[in-house]
């Protein structure tokens, strides 16, 4: 695959990586239960018939980590502590994760719903760095579509969890939020007491910071690093396609089934439920496999057909067992995706030993990115060919999702130096 670090990191014990599932489990339900259905609930609280704010809300929230991951990222590489980088701002992060959980269940407008959003993208989104970066720091090349593998299943699996607690929760609003932020809370307690981390005072100190090199850090030479710029770039497609396809997903359900928002949440657990079986067979089928046979880029363009191909099929679907169906074949096709996108980003990762964290914040824009445009777009490929006042496009919403997740395989498969 890539050439191998100066120093490469021995393999990790099973201590190590359980807590890091975990970690990311609990974040991961901290964070996207609110995106899964928690936010749709609380916008047709407080806004009723205005399911476009959902979009407006969720696109403003995900230019947070646009301007926080590199400068968060940059910050964690050049800390010296005896706690380490990464430990100060996981923890960190977390506590700003309760906060922003708190301020959405209270909430008593859209505009300060929007706040507690974006608050959460910092908070439990510099966690989520932290993490990556800790695996940056201590994977080997021969363990990180494993431990991708697992962690993206956590991921997967945690919004499943968190929408199955909503279905029971959605009448009180603060056990919406903070049942799934105290599940983030125990599980990166647990990693960063008991995963450890080395004392990083004895690390060279970081050349000094001016205002124009912090600026840089949010650039990078597409020319010296042509396989980053072009993983960057698919996986930018990937969940551009994502984000057209998730945001609406509640209102999408309600317009099928013909039930309100508030009424689809058991469905869409329902649905979920179904999926974790889906999502595992993706994601840690995908990571084990590219692992043993030492390839990624084809395991990320199956990922992409496969999504594309359940995005088309929820978006013709004219019954429930198509529509759930398609939901599947999305579950399997982002499992795979999400496992093994990430363990090719940490093989393609420049200057790994020095600016790991930095270069991780700026790859996350290429999730980030989607998640604040796509909200954007999709009101008006909603639009398209809808009467005034009429049912939204949701068949065109989900094709042109479908186009998207492929491109990103099809790009990725250009990469060089990893098979």
């Amino acid at each position: 695959m890539s050439a191998p670090s100066v120093s490469p990191p021995p393999k990790v014990g099973s201590t190590y990586i359980s807590l890091m599932v975990l970690a990311q489990f609990g974040v991961f339900m901290a964070l996207t239960t609110p995106l899964a259905i928690s936010l749709s609930i609380r916008v047709a609280q407080l806004a009723p018939g205005r399911e476009q704010y959902l979009g407006y809300l969720t696109g403003v929230g995900a230019l947070v980590p646009l301007l926080t991951g590199p400068l968060m990222g940059t910050w964690s590489d050049r800390t010296r502590s005896h706690l380490g980088r990464r430990r100060p701002f996981i923890v960190g992060g977390m506590l700003l994760g309760v906060v922003s959980l708190i301020v959405m269940a209270l909430a008593p407008s859209i505009l300060v719903l929007g706040t507690g959003w974006a608050l959460a993208q910092f908070g439990w989104g510099t966690t989520l760095g932290g993490l990556l970066s800790s695996q940056a720091d201590r994977l080997p090349e021969e363990q990180r579509g494993k431990v991708a593998g697992l962690g993206g299943f956590a991921a997967l699996v945690a919004p499943v969890v968190g929408v199955i607690l909503a279905g029971t929760l959605s009448a009180n609003a603060l056990m919406l939020f903070l049942v799934p932020g105290a599940v983030g809370v125990l599980s990166v307690i647990l990693f960063v007491c008991l995963a450890g981390e080395a004392d990083s005072r004895a690390l060279p100190p970081a050349e000094p910071l001016t205002f124009r090199s912090l600026l840089l850090k949010y650039t990078w030479s597409v020319r010296r690093f042509p396989d980053f710029s072009l993983n960057w770039l698919g996986r930018f497609a990937f969940y551009f396609g994502l984000a057209l396809n998730t945001t609406f997903t509640a209102f999408f359900f309600a317009s099928r089934l013909g039930v309100s928002v508030e009424q689809v949440a058991g469905t869409i657990a329902a649905v979920a439920g179904l999926g974790v079986l889906a999502t595992a067979g993706g994601a840690l089928g995908g990571g084990f496999l590219s692992d043993r046979l030492r390839r990624r880029r084809v395991f990320v363009l199956a990922a992409g057909a496969v999504y594309a191909l359940g995005a088309a099929t929820m978006a013709l679907s004219s019954s429930v067992p198509l529509l759930f169906a398609g939901s599947l074949v999305c579950s399997v096709g982002l499992g795979m995706f999400s496992a093994v996108d990430q363990a090719l980003a940490l093989d393609v990762l420049p200057e790994r030993e020095t600016d790991a964290g930095r270069y991780l914040g700026v790859f996350g824009f290429a999730a980030s990115l989607p998640q604040s445009v796509a909200p954007f777009i999709a009101p008006v490929v909603l639009a398209v060919g809808a009467a005034g006042g009429g049912e939204k496009n949701y068949t065109l919403l989900y094709l042109v999702a479908a186009a998207c997740t492929l491109l990103g395989g099809l790009v990725i498969l250009r990469i060089k130096s990893v098979r």
